[in-house]
């Protein structure tokens, strides 16, 4: 009876209000063109090895295609022939991998790593498991790892302080990176470089880092309040990575991520930075003449606060095709026009520092979208896709079980019991619930039949979540959880992965279902669902069937959102009703 009445727990089953689609991608590495998402171009594997200068532009790079060639029919590793040395690395750093037990590179580090050390703009769209964490930490430990330059004047060592900046959408994840820098040792066992951690209970760090990994909300608490550490850290970051890229240009955190992006677009176009644009470069650009370095410097302050502010609809508005001071409208007075042309025309400036964005979903359809905001901001960025992105993962075995409120509970812990095949001498199960109460709901009618189970969801504390992960990792067992596990969350051989509520959208069914089958291995999907969700299941098989991208199933017309979120809610409002009247 307990059982029983535990089952309505489970039945919160809704659609998204958005559906949230994407372009085509092929299947293969492809240059991601500005103009098309959907034209694949196989070229073999290209070592880049240019010099990280760049021409004066508006905010962008060049754009290259990085794509790698796989002639063998393993969907994980790159060729034989591709070793981490064959990518341009240095020998200390190749014996530091193979140190931390990674022999060869998987097809997502082979083609990234050569576009990262290029210097220029890079877009990892990759599947979940397929080694992007290690596809950025790698590259940019070789750059910092690596002597400056001398001094062109005097020939003397160049001590420029050169930082990394690694954004995260939470303090876990933010943890995990840290963790597997760490990993990358000399032969003493001592990590290459020191790595440090914003988020939770961390404070600034107290030794002076080579790599930050920080939360937005965190970094921006750490330099808001202090002018001199802000300016310091935007003037020393040279490598930026945004890890989850598609979360953190949306939602909640897409007006601190703009805010620090353009935090660092300011310091790279003042004229403090010593760069050769100079104000004779703004004569010859249209101005009549530039205003005094005092005048520049009063307006510094009142700038920066300006173009921390933008928001990305203002990206949409700025200025294409290069800058016209004759366009800008004549003001009362001539030293205020002065001034002006002067700052707009800062917006053309010599870049010193190289942005990096990483996703394992990301949507380009719309202009609010993650894809099209990158597309907006960074034009002419490589981009690197990997052979499944938004595709079903051939390693993956999917097992679809229809339910209702009478089957669901049977159907869990049948699920729950399946014996894994893998051989793996610890099993890992992981369970998802859409919300904190269903989740709550699946650990009582688990431990109902005897089964023990871990719980993890935003009501626990970050403590108890990151011991839960600990033991989940060392002991394994049946995790049970919301998407709060599904991103980032690298546990390693997760065998079985159950959909107890049946995701709410494509991005998170993407998500969840990469726990497992995660760098070459195998793993088995259960998903249950319920007439509601009938829809998405239909076009998330077909598009299987098709052996077509997940996204391509869904019309980007918003009649078709808009029916499922209709058909989805009515079906729930009967399933609670019928419910009712069994109660």
């Amino acid at each position: 009876m307990l059982l029983y009445r535990s089952a309505p727990m489970l039945n919160f089953y809704k659609l998204s209000p958005k559906l949230i689609t994407f372009s085509q991608f092929k299947h293969s590495y492809s240059h991601l063109s500005n103009s098309s998402f959907s034209s694949p171009l196989k070229i073999r594997l290209l070592y880049l090895n240019q010099s990280f200068q760049e021409p004066y532009r508006h905010f962008s790079t060049s754009a290259a295609a990085i794509p790698a060639v796989n002639t063998s029919n393993d969907t994980f590793f790159a060729n034989d022939d591709v070793s981490w040395s064959s990518l341009g690395l240095s020998e200390r750093l190749c014996q530091a991998i193979s140190n931390s037990g990674l022999e060869r590179p998987s097809l997502v580090q082979a083609a990234a790593i050569p576009a990262l050390l290029s210097g220029k703009d890079v877009v990892v769209a990759a599947e979940t498991g397929s080694g992007k964490t290690h596809a950025y930490l790698v590259p940019l430990i070789e750059k910092l790892c690596s002597p400056l330059p001398l001094d062109d004047e005097d020939g003397a060592s160049n001590d420029e302080l050169r930082l990394s900046l690694v954004l995260c959408p939470n303090v876990l994840l933010c943890e995990q990176v840290v963790r597997m820098a760490n990993g990358l040792c000399d032969d003493n066992g001592e990590p290459l470089l020191n790595v440090s951690s914003l988020g939770g209970r961390q404070g600034w760090p107290v030794k002076r880092p080579d790599i930050i990994v920080s939360t937005p909300a965190a970094l921006l608490n750490n330099i808001d309040t202090r002018k001199e550490r802000r300016l310091n850290i935007m003037r020393a970051v040279k490598y930026v990575v945004f890890d989850e890229a598609d979360m953190l240009l949306c939602g909640s955190f897409q007006n601190q991520v703009i805010r620090l992006i353009n935090m660092l677009r300011f310091d790279e176009k003042h004229p403090s930075q010593g760069n050769d644009l100079t104000p004779k470069d703004v004569v010859e650009l249209g101005s009549d003449s530039p205003p005094a370095e005092s005048a520049i410097e009063e307006e510094d302050e009142e700038e920066e606060e300006e173009i921390q502010n933008e928001s990305i609809l203002e990206e949409e508005e700025d200025v294409e095709g290069g800058f016209e001071v004759g366009d800008l409208k004549e003001e009362g007075k001539a030293g205020s026009t002065n001034r002006k042309d002067w700052r707009r025309v800062r917006k053309i400036y010599a870049r010193s520092k190289q942005y990096i964005f990483v996703a394992a979903t990301l949507p380009v359809n719309g202009k609010r979208t993650a894809g099209a905001t990158l597309k907006r901001m960074f034009p002419d960025a490589s981009w690197i896709s990997g052979n499944y992105l938004h595709c079903h993962n051939p390693r993956l075995q999917h097992k679809w079980v229809e339910v209702t409120v009478d089957t669901q509970v049977d159907a869990l812990i049948g699920a729950v019991n399946h014996e894994s095949e893998s051989g793996i001498e610890i099993s890992r199960t992981m369970v998802f619930a859409n919300t904190v109460e269903a989740v709550e709901a699946v650990v009582k009618i688990l431990e109902g039949a005897g089964i023990e189970c871990y719980r993890y969801h935003k009501d626990t504390s970050l403590e108890e979540r990151a011991q839960t992960l600990v033991d989940f990792r060392e002991k394994g067992g049946i995790f049970v959880c919301t998407d709060a596990a599904s991103r980032g969350i690298d546990v390693p051989n997760v065998w079985h992965v159950i959909q107890a509520d049946f995701a709410t959208s494509v991005v998170d069914f993407l998500h969840r279902v990469g726990r497992t089958a995660r760098a070459g291995q195998y793993g088995l999907i259960t998903s249950l669902y319920t007439e509601a969700s009938r829809d998405l299941v239909d076009a998330i098989r077909q598009a299987k069937k098709l052996d077509q991208p997940v996204e391509s199933a869904f019309s980007r017309k918003r009649s078709f959102r808009n029916k499922l979120k209709k058909r989805g809610l009515s079906k729930l409002r009967d399933s609670s009703s019928d419910e009712m009247v069994r109660i």
